[in-house]
């Protein structure tokens, strides 16, 4: 069954952008260790370079094989970064949505990993995306940042 996964971000004073960031770096190197194709759906173009460069500057044990849409291999690395208005290069079987809207791609994906800002307008954002994924038939789970899923 396709799952969406809420993370709860924390009011530890860390802007939520950074913490998604971050956290979108840590999911992304987890599901690519796992073998799968994840896309990353950015708020914006700058975002999505952010995230590269987030990537970029990991250990090399921990390096993620990744690209913004429209460069690297033609079917895309294992990690493929986009934003509004730009299409993803083929089949993943992950999205990781940091834009403020429910993707309208994300049925084509087994599972989505969302984010809820602490922010309030944020946060009405993520109950939004939530129902839309509850209506889509998803399996929904809400969690901490700090913990994990029951099955990646």
């Amino acid at each position: 069954m396709a799952r969406a996964t809420f993370y709860l971000l924390s009011d530890d004073g860390v802007p939520s952008d950074q913490q998604m960031i971050e956290l979108t770096c840590r999911f992304a190197s987890d599901f690519c260790q796992q073998g799968q194709k994840v896309y990353i759906a950015a708020a914006d173009k700058c975002q999505a370079e952010q995230i590269d460069e987030a990537l970029w500057q990991r250990e090399p044990d921990n390096f993620v094989p990744h690209n913004l849409v429209g460069e690297g291999p033609r079917a895309g690395a294992l990690v493929e970064i986009g934003w509004p208005d730009v299409r993803h290069s083929g089949h993943r079987s992950v999205l990781i949505n940091l834009a403020h809207d429910a993707a309208t791609f994300a049925p084509s994906f087994a599972q989505v990993v969302d984010f809820v800002p602490c922010e309030e307008s944020r946060k009405q954002q993520a109950r939004e995306r939530y129902k839309i994924y509850r209506m889509a038939g998803r399996q929904m789970q809400t969690l901490a940042v700090n913990e994990s899923p029951n099955s990646n």
